[in-house]
C-alpha cells in the first residue's frame, strides 16, 4: 500500500533539502511524495525537487499562496492513496518510519490517524526537550508498544492537551475528505481535524518505536503569534465550539476538558513575560484574559 507523503513547502531551503532526502532514504519504497510549493519566493528550492530523478517524487507550485490550513486541504485533494501524511517541509522522517506506519496499517487496518514515535530536535538538529513537549509528554497516554484509542477517553486526552505531532501523522485520506482543515484556525487546526475525526467515530493508533524527528524551532507560526495573544483567540474559539459538540454527545468529560482548556491556559502564562518585557500591551492583555478567565460556564459551576 503506497503512503501518500504530501510536504507543503515555505521555508528554509537546507531544512527541505534534509526533509525530501530522509523521504528517499526510507527502507521501505512504497511511497510517493509530493512537494506543494505555497508561492515561496525563492525559487531555487523548487528547482532542486525538479531536478530529482525519481519517478515517485513530483512537485507542484501553487497559483498563489494558500497559507498553511488552504494548503494542507490542497494536498488532501492530491492525495489518491489510502492513507496519507502531511509532512513538515522542515521535519525529518528516520529510516524506518514508511515501514513501520506499514507495519501499524497491517496490525490496525481499521484504524483512521497513526501516530508514529517522535523525538523533537531543535533548529540546528539536535536533541531538544522543551516545556512544550515535556508537556505533550506529560498528557500523552500511558503504555508500550501500539495501542488504539477512540471515543471520549480519546476526545477528552486531546482536548486536556494535543500531545500529536502534526507532521508525523498519516491519515485514513477518506476521513480527511469528509471536512477540510479549517482556514480560520492557523495554529489549531490540527486538533480542530483530530477532534471532528474522533466525534464521527475514528480512532488513532499510538506507538512508541521512534521513526520521526520533529523540529520544533521559533519560526514557527505557533511561536511568532503567542507574546501577541493571537493563537490563543483562536484556541479559545475551538474549545468553546469543542465543548459545545462534546455536550451534545453527551460526553461530559470531554465537555469538561475543552471547558477549561487548563494547558491552553498554562501556555498563554508561559507567554506572558515575553508580552510584558516587549512592552505589547495589547498581548498582554489577550494573554491575562485567557490566563484568568478559563471558561465563564465552568467558573460558575
Amino acid at each position: 500500500m503506497t503512503l501518500d507523503i504530501m510536504m507543503p513547502f515555505y521555508g528554509s531551503f537546507d531544512h527541505l533539502k534534509l526533509a525530501v532526502q530522509s523521504v528517499l532514504a526510507q527502507t521501505d519504497p512504497d511511497w510517493r511524495l509530493t512537494v506543494v510549493d505555497d508561492v515561496y519566493p525563492d525559487l531555487a528550492p523548487g528547482e532542486w525537487v525538479k531536478q530529482i530523478e525519481d519517478p515517485r517524487v513530483a512537485y507542484i507550485r501553487n497559483d498563489t499562496n494558500l497559507r498553511p490550513s488552504r494548503n494542507y486541504n490542497k494536498s488532501v485533494r492530491i492525495a489518491t492513496s489510502e492513507f496519507l501524511q502531511i509532512m513538515g517541509c522542515d521535519d525529518v522522517m528516520l529510516p524506518r518510519f514508511v515501514e513501520r506506519v506499514h507495519e501499524l496499517i497491517v496490525e490496525f487496518p481499521d484504524a483512521d490517524i497513526i501516530q508514529p514515535g517522535v523525538s523533537v530536535v531543535d533548529e540546528n538538529g539536535e536533541a531538544s526537550n522543551p516545556l512544550a513537549d515535556r508537556v505533550k509528554a506529560l498528557y500523552r497516554f500511558r503504555g508500550t508498544g501500539a495501542r488504539r484509542y477512540q471515543g471520549e477517553q480519546l476526545a477528552v486526552s486531546l482536548l486536556r492537551a494535543n500531545w500529536t505531532y502534526f507532521p508525523s501523522l498519516v491519515w485514513r485520506r477518506d476521513r480527511l475528505a469528509t471536512s477540510d482543515f479549517r482556514t480560520d484556525l492557523d495554529v489549531v487546526q490540527d486538533l480542530a481535524m483530530l477532534f471532528e475525526i474522533t466525534k464521527a467515530g475514528g480512532s488513532l493508533v499510538l506507538d512508541d518505536e521512534i521513526v520521526f524527528n520533529y523540529r520544533r524551532h521559533s519560526a514557527s507560526v505557533s511561536a511568532v503569534t503567542g507574546t501577541d495573544g493571537s493563537k490563543f483567540t483562536q484556541e479559545r474559539t475551538f474549545f468553546s465550539e469543542a465543548a459545545e459538540a462534546a455536550e451534545a454527545l453527551g460526553w461530559k468529560g470531554a465537555a469538561r476538558a475543552a471547558r477549561r482548556h487548563f494547558t491552553s491556559r498554562l501556555n498563554a502564562a508561559s507567554e506572558l513575560p515575553g508580552a510584558i518585557l516587549s512592552r505589547n500591551s495589547i498581548g498582554r492583555r489577550a494573554l491575562t484574559n485567557h490566563i484568568l478567565r478559563g471558561d465563564d460556564r465552568q467558573r460558575l459551576r
